[in-house]
């Protein structure tokens, strides 16, 4: 068995995995979401009729066994409050946190990649002692800091950028700024000190002696070797970024994944945040996956 078959074996399992923990808490949550629906001004008799019409009064097993026949079907359920299939709901809030996190990971790649060089390049000096002081400023700060103080600065202080996303790229800034500060940081730090450790290798020294500059050879060669551990923390910060647009999109107002996730859970909308979640465990597992393809790529030696 080959080791793509293998990985999407693996995704299938923690996808039912993530399936049966997330239905499972939501179920033992006390309360009736019915009741919640309907208030408590509403008579017993209602609200015993609206729980049997959600499949809420019969066995867990039963339950999960019809949501998972659903979800084979592609059938996420419907949502209680919104009245709406789940899978249209996320399909329309896909497209925005896909805009979101595209943008946050091409800031914290070029920003924390460039700095983390820098950083390398110019070791014990200056340059070395401020950028590794704001990548450390970058992962000890909180997402939900970083957007009101961007938000401060460049809308209320300087009316430089949009205060919340209209629909322009360029009210997407703050926001991407905002969720991929943290990774940033921890991508610069990675970088600094893979680069480092490849200094004293025997490959560099021979592209110095084929007539390489120093920065030409840490840059051409020492860089893509340095790379690997890089780009699979990527790859795994793809969740820290998911989890992370719950705040950034409620703070910015945009209409992704994360704030419907919120709404979800403000409203106990079970078959939603199910959706959510289980739509969340997929595109970051599918990100492993394509990490690991990348690295292939970049390292010989992993196709081994």
């Amino acid at each position: 068995m080959s080791g793509f078959v293998r990985r999407c074996i693996g995704v299938i399992l923690v996808l039912l995995g993530v399936m049966v923990l997330i239905f499972v808490i939501l179920r033992i949550i006390p309360g009736n979401p019915a009741a919640v629906l309907l208030n408590d001004h509403v008579n017993k008799e209602t609200i015993e009729r609206l729980t049997a019409s959600m499949n809420l009064d019969k066995p867990l097993p039963e339950q999960f066994f019809l949501y998972l026949a659903g979800v084979l079907k592609g059938d996420f359920g419907q949502s209680y409050y919104m009245k709406r299939p789940v899978l249209d709901l996320v399909l329309e809030a896909f497209p925005y946190t896909v805009k979101l996190t595209v943008f946050s990971a091409l800031f914290a790649w070029i920003f924390g990649i460039g700095i983390g060089v820098i950083s390398a390049v110019h070791h014990d000096r200056l340059p070395d002692y401020l950028f590794r002081g704001v990548s450390l400023l970058g992962v000890s700060v909180p997402v939900f800091m970083v957007a009101l103080v961007l938000q401060y600065l460049f809308y209320f202080k300087f009316s430089l950028l949009p205060l919340v996303y209209d629909g322009s790229a360029v009210s997407m800034i703050l926001p991407a700024i905002a969720l991929g500060w943290n990774s940033a940081g921890s991508v610069a730090r990675l970088t600094r000190s893979g680069l480092m450790e490849q200094f004293n290798e025997a490959y560099l020294d021979t592209a110095r002696a084929k007539g390489l500059t120093a920065r030409q050879a840490i840059l051409t060669h020492g860089l893509k070797n340095a790379m690997v551990p890089v780009i699979t923390m990527l790859a795994l910060q793809l969740s820290g970024m998911l989890s992370g647009a719950v705040i950034t999109e409620s703070v910015f107002g945009i209409a992704g994944i994360g704030k419907l996730a919120l709404s979800a859970v403000e409203t106990r909308d079970m078959p939603l945040l199910q959706g959510t979640v289980l739509f969340s465990a997929l595109i970051i597992s599918v990100g492993n996956i394509i990490s690991d393809l990348i690295n292939r790529c970049l390292d010989p030696r992993l196709r081994v």
